[in-house]
């Protein structure tokens, strides 16, 4: 910067418009420039034009300074001075990052008068600032009038649905990609394809997506391969998972989040605490995140001793003050243990209010361990808080069920009739020749009714043989014992695995996802049909995996 100073004072000497330009563009875009400087040269500029104006534009954006770009902007105008082509691509992503939405339909407007908007660099940028601000549709508008588009089209319209979670449209939109055959994958549309396999479980994609960067990449950066980990992971395969953490070269805080959160998902508690020991040895500071996957990892494997001491080393070892979170965590952890009036106390002390999350996981607790008096405690403590999630009445209310009180079970449904409240159906997802199938419980809209419920006969007279009976006290309903067992026959779990086992090859693996955790006799009639039918069976319930192999599950029927 110095030396930029000398060069500038000769060149002052000489009055030359050309340098003065060349002096703000090297001033405003050079990573070791600065902008106050370049200002100061910009405003002895007797008539700045398009050029100047563009860099400065550029140049604040650069440096995150987003209002003076827009600012700037309106200068340029009131002055007269001509946009082009290269003065709203930075415009536009300055209003990108502001998330400033009418600022961006106005810049719009503008390109529209200067007739660009069928210039390829305007339209992704219009692509973006659109995904960025959430108004996919407008996006989507700008994408389908290009005449032509380029690999940066296709990221930053799949980057838009990405940012909104709209996962399955990204997997639709790189398969469009995919079909034109006119753009070659790049790195960050790659990365967008994984986090949707991710979200959605489509294992299949996820390994394709992996061969395809094995081909493409060289050398794949610690972002890609982060990704990559959390896809294997969330997609059930946590040894595909560990292998790549163990061939990384350079692993971040993140890269060890990752895998001890995936740890955590799976059940495997002791190795995520392994892993957790490993990144202290390397000298990586843990954050929030870290420990968030600590506490799950022992929350989900029962173990108190450790949890509690993760809890204390994370104030007093490295200054983190738990959040939310993590006293969920903990709360639940000694609730699961019979721990309930100890998690209550813990609530009361806690140093920040508790919310909804924590007065939940309590209130879990209480429905196993049926403490009606605690789970009374943690209920009206929800209602307090203005609690909307009709999931809170259906616990209590399945409490008081159990406990054979339906007259107060039939005030709780007739509350939440009151208020509007309809509770979540259960369902299951399962993949067979690599599509998705839906099951509700009591399912009979099936094309295929007849034959999953005839496996469901098959698979039941199975089952005696192995000593099972079902447990109707998992049906919450005042009716009689055989209308009980054929609710249990239904359950979405059961169809869907009934329809994987109709249409899968001997031996080959069952993968089912849940919107809801399973009730104690799908657990235990999943275990009997893996050793019955020699199948490998993964259930994922929200963010929990169970893994069903030769008439074990790996939560050790912990969970």
């Amino acid at each position: 910067m110095e030396e930029f100073k000398q060069v500038h004072a000769q060149v002052l000497k000489w009055e030359n418009s050309f340098c003065a330009s060349n002096l703000v563009a090297t001033c405003a875009l050079s990573g070791w420039g600065s902008m106050d400087y370049a200002c100061s040269i910009f405003r002895q500029i007797d008539q700045p034009g398009t050029f100047e104006f563009n860099t400065m534009i550029r140049g604040y954006v650069n440096a995150m300074n987003m209002e003076n770009a827009l600012f700037l902007f309106s200068e340029m105008l009131e002055r007269g001075v001509e946009s082009d082509n290269f003065t709203y691509p930075a415009l536009l992503k300055a209003c990108a990052r502001l998330r400033s939405i009418e600022e961006g339909m106005q810049i719009h407007g503008y390109i529209f008068k200067r007739g660009l908007e069928g210039d390829l660099f305007v339209q992704n940028s219009l692509i973006n600032m659109y995904g960025k601000c959430g108004k996919i549709k407008l996006s989507c508008s700008v994408f389908e009038q290009m005449d032509y588009r380029d690999v940066a089209s296709w990221s930053a319209i799949i980057a838009a649905h990405a940012s909104l979670g709209l996962w399955s449209e990204c997997l639709s939109i790189f398969g469009e990609m995919r079909r034109e055959g006119s753009c070659r994958a790049e790195e960050s549309i790659l990365v967008s394809v994984l986090s949707a396999c991710t979200h959605l479980g489509d294992l299949d994609l996820g390994r394709c997506t992996h061969v395809t960067l094995l081909r493409n990449i060289r050398d794949m950066n610690v972002i890609v391969q982060t990704s990559l980990m959390d896809m294997y992971v969330k997609c059930g395969c946590v040894e595909k998972s560990l292998s790549l953490f163990q061939r990384m070269v350079k692993k971040n805080q993140l890269s060890y989040s990752v895998m001890i959160s995936g740890f955590a998902m799976h059940g495997r508690a002791v190795e995520a605490l392994q892993v957790f020991s490993d990144m202290l040895e390397e000298g990586l500071e843990p954050d929030d995140f870290v420990y968030l996957g600590v506490l799950s990892a022992c929350n989900h494997a029962g173990l108190v001793d450790e949890g509690l001491h993760c809890f204390d080393r994370m104030k007093l070892e490295h200054g983190i003050e738990p959040t939310i979170q993590h006293y969920g965590c903990i709360v639940h952890l000694m609730g699961r243990a019979g721990m309930l009036n100890e998690a209550l106390e813990l609530i009361r002390s806690m140093s920040i209010k508790p919310n909804e999350v924590v007065w939940r996981s309590l209130l879990s607790a209480c429905k196993f361990h049926h403490n009606l008096e605690i789970g009374e405690i943690a209920y009206k403590s929800l209602g307090e808080l203005n609690s909307s999630n009709p999931g809170d009445y259906v616990v209590l209310s399945n409490m008081y069920a159990r406990a054979k009180r339906w007259e107060d079970v039939a005030k709780i449904r007739t509350e939440m009739a009151r208020r509007g409240f309809i509770q979540t159906p259960g369902f299951s997802l399962v993949e067979v020749e690599r599509k998705i199938y839906k099951f509700v419980s009591q399912d009979m809209s099936h094309p295929q009714c007849k034959g999953i419920y005839e496996m469901i006969h098959q698979m039941e007279w199975q089952l005696k043989f192995e000593g099972y009976s079902p447990d109707t006290s998992q049906v919450l309903f005042d009716v009689d014992e055989e209308e009980k067992r054929e609710r249990l026959k239904a359950h979405s779990q059961k169809l869907a695995m009934a329809f994987a086992l109709i249409h899968t090859s001997q031996g080959a693996p069952i993968r089912i996802a849940r919107n809801l955790r399973m009730c104690n006799d799908c657990h235990t009639y999943t275990k009997l049909i893996s050793v019955i039918y020699q199948r490998k069976i993964t259930v994922r319930e929200r963010n929990r995996f169970h893994h069903f192999k030769d008439g074990t599950c790996s939560c050790g029927d912990y969970w």
